[in-house]
């Protein structure tokens, strides 16, 4: 059997192979290699801590736990994979922030029943030294896998507006969406397949001159065969078996169905009417314009500081702002439009930016502000309420898509990493295509 990737996800069960595998390293101080990875190395260490947690995961699920060989085989390779991204990580200097990491060390805590972190150390370091540290260092080799990942493989994801829009206009998007139809549901049944067919098509008939089920079903039952009708009234389409919905997006209001066979008869519906969630996505948005001044070699953070605040009195003074960013702004995108952003949107600019564009009230300058780029001031020239629905949509449709095709990617990622970094396996026993081609 294949044995599944090991999440490294300090449950229990894993918290508990974790503290046995620091135990065992505290008593032996020795240890081996037992594969190299590019520029790192596993060891032997590692391996008994991967198949420790491996075996606790199987034996949680009560599942069969391999024979030791093929065990520590499939365990390796994951390692060598884990080792491979961890080389990635370190080529692009991607760490997981200290509030980011504390809070996911004190999830693992209060999993296991400590409050705080510093009580969830002195638990761990009581039962073998250095046992909280190596776990502290897992969740934050995790954390930065997994933003690796993010960033490698969402790049990887390519979605075109055709998509976008197709994915809008099926029944998983009309629902997404909050799509609400108004449809009448008329089923067919009998023993005689025959005889059901044709008051199927006769039911469909009468659904193009008649908005009445039960007159419909009274009509045209018969002792063979039976009509049920009901009028489903305003339903979303998340609520409506999925291979139904898939018929009642494409209509036209007034339009009915195909004859749908399946196992309980024979169905047809008809559409009423459509209703779109009609709670539109109002976004404030500011009318802005700033001036940066970045530092450089030959201009010091210090005399960047002093530049801005230059710049600040002279707006304040009634100097014209526009000719200001055109003269001084670093920002030579907005500069040669006197410092203009346009309207701009929350959650585009870097929070710092933001924060002061949305506490300055219109036609002020704000004082000077530091942000990753450099100094700044900036003005809102105005305001407004945009309808931004149409975006909003589109955006949690690629979501909705990314999502879906993420995993796939994420695999094919990981493969292409493995082929790609250099492994030497230090004994034939645990390398897995040495073992095939035996």
């Amino acid at each position: 059997m294949k044995i599944k990737p090991f999440q490294h996800i300090f449950r229990a069960t894993v918290l508990a192979a974790l503290i046995s595998s620091s135990m065992q390293s505290f008593a032996q101080p020795t240890d081996e290699v037992v594969a190299i990875v590019d520029n790192s190395v596993i060891l032997k260490s590692d391996l008994e801590q991967g198949v420790a947690e491996t075996e606790h995961q199987l034996k949680a699920q009560n599942k069969t736990v391999p024979p030791q060989q093929y065990l520590q085989m499939q365990v390796l390779d994951q390692l060598i994979v884990r080792q491979a991204q961890l080389e990635q990580v370190k080529r692009y200097g991607i760490k997981a922030d200290e509030k980011t990491l504390n809070a996911a060390v004190l999830k693992v805590a209060n999993q296991s029943g400590a409050n705080s972190l510093e009580a969830f150390q002195q638990k761990l370091d009581a039962i073998a030294p250095g046992t909280y540290e190596n776990l502290r260092n897992r969740v934050a080799e995790d954390l930065a896998i997994g933003r690796l990942r993010q960033q490698q493989v969402m790049s990887r994801i390519k979605i075109s507006d055709h998509d976008v829009e197709n994915f809008l206009k099926s029944p998983e998007g009309q629902a997404a969406l909050g799509t609400q139809v108004h449809v009448i549901h008329m089923r067919i049944s009998g023993d005689n397949a025959d005889a059901a067919q044709q008051v199927a098509q006769q039911v469909k008939q009468s659904l193009s001159t008649s908005d009445d089920p039960k007159a419909i079903s009274s009509k045209l039952s018969t002792a063979a065969v039976k009509v049920d009708g009901l009028d489903m009234g305003f339903r979303s389409l998340s609520e409506i078996p999925t291979e139904l919905a898939a018929r009642i997006t494409p209509l036209q209001v007034g339009q009915t169905t195909e004859l749908i066979n399946v196992r309980d008869g024979i169905h047809v519906l008809k559409l009423l009417e459509r209703k779109q969630n009609d709670q539109k996505a109002l976004v404030p948005q500011y009318q802005t314009r700033h001036i940066l001044i970045q530092p450089s070699e030959v201009v010091s953070l210090d005399r960047a500081k002093q530049m801005i605040d230059s710049l600040y009195k002279r707006a304040k003074a009634g100097d014209d702002f526009a000719t200001l960013a055109a003269t001084y702004s670093n920002d030579t995108g907005s500069a040669r439009d006197g410092g203009s952003l346009g309207w701009v949107s929350p959650g585009v600019m870097v929070p710092e930016f933001e924060k002061v564009m949305k506490e300055t009230p219109v036609g002020q300058v704000s004082q000077p502000f530091q942000s990753q780029f450099g100094w700044h001031i900036l003005q809102v020239t105005d305001t407004r309420q945009q309808d931004m629905t149409k975006e909003v949509q589109e955006r949690m449709a690629r979501q909705i898509l990314g999502e879906r095709l993420f995993d796939t990617e994420v695999d094919s990622w990981m493969r292409e990493l493995r082929a790609n970094a250099y492994v030497e396996i230090k004994d034939a026993n645990l390398d897995s295509k040495a073992q095939q081609k035996k």
